[in-house]
């Protein structure tokens, strides 16, 4: 059974965030603040963290900083409609998706249920390897080499872009593509969220992110991956 860790500190968000999710068949931990979440998530290692941005006592931030600092746990956050500038905070410090409060706790389940879905199937049915130029792409570990460098500090939304993309080196993709891609069923997101995804991405894989070798931008249309 996997275990989510739900933190919010309203706690009618967490009770409906926790039924739900008990019916869909996953064990919940909760937190109500920053700290409790970022001290349980070290002692019982969850499978997906669910977190809430504006917490006391530490923010959903710097939660989420604080977590890549050790893990690649999956995480979705939950921000309110005016929060634009924290939504693109949280992916490029490494939250995998998020959802607008409010919210369906339906959808949240379903989102939930993508993530997990997306790193059972690389671990079961993608038993690929892919090498392009000088990097190799290890699917059902989700890892990648670069240039001799093992990087395997990608979180699942991360090595799905780069995982899609490869396997179509120089085709490109529109962010809208990539979106569809990741989520496979019509969530409400943003195409900012993909640029911020990529801009993690080439802080990892690449060497100097700022002039990349592998996912390359193509201005006024999206991205595509080198074919060379």
């Amino acid at each position: 059974m996997k275990t989510i860790l739900v933190v919010d500190d309203e706690p009618k968000i967490v009770k409906l965030v926790r039924d739900y999710l008990e019916r869909a068949g996953f064990a919940v931990r909760v937190a109500g603040n920053g700290k409790d979440a970022l001290s349980q998530a070290r002692s019982e290692k969850p499978d997906l963290v669910i977190l809430d941005l504006g917490l006391p006592q530490m923010d959903g931030l710097d939660v989420t900083r604080a977590l890549r600092k050790i893990s690649n746990v999956p995480i979705i956050m939950l921000t309110g409609r005016s929060e634009e500038s924290d939504k693109l905070i949280g992916l490029e410090l490494g939250a995998d998706d998020y959802v607008t409060k409010p919210f369906s706790p339906k959808e949240l389940v379903a989102r939930v249920r993508v993530l997990f879905r997306r790193m059972e199937n690389y671990a079961s049915e993608n038993q690929e390897i892919l090498r392009i130029a000088d990097l190799t792409l290890d699917l059902p570990r989700m890892r990648i080499t670069a240039e001799a460098r093992q990087i395997d500090d990608l979180t699942p939304t991360e090595f799905s872009i780069v995982a899609e993309m490869a396997r179509y080196p120089g085709r490109v993709f529109t962010r809208a593509q990539l979106l569809d891609a990741l989520h496979g069923v019509a969530f409400e997101s943003y195409e900012r969220a993909i640029d911020a995804h990529v801009k993690n991405i080439r802080h990892k894989i690449e060497t100097n992110p700022s002039e990349p070798r592998y996912l390359l931008t193509v201005y006024g249309v999206g991205y595509k991956f080198t074919d060379r």
